[in-house]
């Protein structure tokens, strides 16, 4: 009976993808024919691969197997920076190089997209997927809360949560998964200093956040037995939490008990925003938010393990800061403004990791890039390793040295990007930095640590980046 349940969801999903593939393939070929009658530039060289799959499978088995670098430098080779593919039922373009890197965060003919799985988890309303007026509107919101005096006045609780955490889940124990220690550290963080949620609350919605994660790259087939019905479930549960919680900011809001510069939630309700948009804006801010600062801690260490000159100049600066603090004194931002060399490793971490792999837009109306059209419709694709790896731009690509990172602004425009740019820079970069070197002195001052026996520290992508066993470690406290 399973068996035949199973043949019967998959051949399901077989005709689901076929049938929405019938437009793709539509295009395909209109564009190909277009190209040949009435275009007076050409389409990017390339190819669309199979039919309906195109090079989506291709594309992420190179993702779990760490090698979509290579496998796009291929690609780059063959075509120039410049070139064509299918992925995820739509023909898109991928482009190569700062210039394509500008041209793809600052186009007015472009626009955000993300996938369907990854929308119908978080809401269809959220910010990343606004554009124009709107987004800009949302964003100013954001900013409110995200802007360099808002992030120096959340220093303290952000020191709270981090000792708070290394004491719970740290202490007493001999080995640590990195990863998902980091997922929890940074879902509370967010949850409580960013949206003023209980603790409670916090740890509840964490649960379905850690689940519905792992539905936003799936085949979007809401069919029992299928990993993407059981996270989109994740999913409802955790709207329903997170929309309860914005009810209490109203009620209070309209009792006169709080103020629009209290939390976010509360500022986007004194604006006028319905519950069920802010709900999708917290939703991705609370899977956008983690995932990316947790992978940058979790790799940060897994560097500084391997590169005991880099680790020992992070350690003497943190040092050197936790000697002028009184005991039980929580650090302020004068001396986060002192860890320069953590910095500029985590910066040479996210160089060589980015947590986001592509950035992906979709062409709102036909465009021109290095001497070829790209078609209304079609997807645009850059990938953030193609220049962080450029040993025209970062010589010998493959060695850690936080060095690069002295002067940022000596690199050519758009070579590092992985808090986006133009518009769409991150407007949580401050947030996540200060996150990140809160964490890391704790972490280095008060422990040693190892890779635990078995663990080699490489990793796949999801599309983010996990390492294998979580990156799991033997920790020692150091008295």
């Amino acid at each position: 009976m399973m068996v035949s349940t199973m043949i019967m969801v998959a051949a399901l999903a077989i005709v689901a993808a076929l049938l929405v593939s019938l437009p793709v393939l539509y295009r395909l070929f209109s564009a190909d024919a277009g190209d040949k009658t009435s275009r007076k530039k050409a389409i990017p060289p390339g190819s669309f691969g199979l039919p309906v799959i195109g090079h989506t499978l291709s594309l992420l088995g190179a993702l779990r197997a760490n090698t979509a670098e290579e496998w796009l430098r291929r690609r780059a080779t063959a075509y120039g920076p410049v070139s064509r593919l299918s992925l995820f039922g739509c023909p898109t373009a991928f482009l190569v190089g700062p210039a394509a890197n500008k041209f793809v965060f600052t186009s007015s003919a472009l626009t955000t997209v993300n996938a369907e799985a990854f929308r119908r988890m978080v809401g269809r309303r959220n910010v990343f997927d606004l554009a124009g007026d709107e987004h800009a509107r949302v964003r100013a919101m954001m900013v409110q809360f995200l802007k360099l005096d808002a992030v120096k006045s959340y220093v303290a609780n952000m020191d709270a949560e981090v000792q708070r955490h290394l004491d719970a889940h740290w202490h007493g124990r001999a080995s640590v998964a990195v990863m998902p220690s980091m997922k929890t550290l940074t879902f509370d963080v967010m949850s409580t200093v960013l949206f003023g949620l209980e603790r409670d609350t916090a740890q509840e919605l964490s649960k379905e956040f850690h689940q519905l994660v792992q539905g936003m790259w799936t085949v979007p087939i809401d069919l029992p037995f299928t990993r993407f019905s059981r996270c989109l479930a994740a999913s409802r549960r955790g709207r329903r939490s997170v929309a309860a919680v914005i009810e209490e900011r109203r009620a209070k809001l309209e009792r006169g008990e709080s103020s629009p510069a209290d939390d976010m939630l509360t500022h986007m309700l004194s604006n006028g925003l319905p519950v069920e948009e802010i709900t999708d804006h917290v939703m991705f801010l609370m899977v956008a938010a983690h995932d990316t600062t947790a992978a940058l801690i979790t790799f940060l260490l897994r560097h500084l393990d391997a590169n005991k000159d880099a680790y020992a100049k992070v350690l003497q600066e943190q040092e050197e800061i936790a000697r002028c603090k009184a005991a039980g004194e929580a650090l302020s931002w004068e001396d986060l403004c002192k860890m320069r060399y953590t910095w500029a490793a985590a910066m040479e971490t996210l160089r060589m990791v980015p947590p986001p792999f592509s950035m992906l837009r979709k062409v709102l109306a036909d465009v021109e890039y290095g001497g070829y059209l790209i078609p209304k419709g079609w997807q645009v694709m850059e990938v953030l390793t193609m220049t962080h790896w450029d040993p025209a731009i970062f010589p010998d690509p493959g060695r850690f040295d936080p060095a690069r990172f002295d002067d940022p602004s000596a690199l050519p425009p758009y070579s590092f990007v992985p808090f986006g740019g133009g518009a769409r820079m991150c407007p949580g970069n401050e947030f996540s930095r200060v996150e990140t070197l809160v964490a890391v002195h704790y972490i280095v001052t008060r422990f040693r640590w190892k890779l635990a026996a078995g663990c080699d520290g490489s990793f796949s992508r999801h599309p983010m980046p996990y390492p294998t066993q979580g990156l799991l470690i033997d920790i020692n406290p150091i008295h």
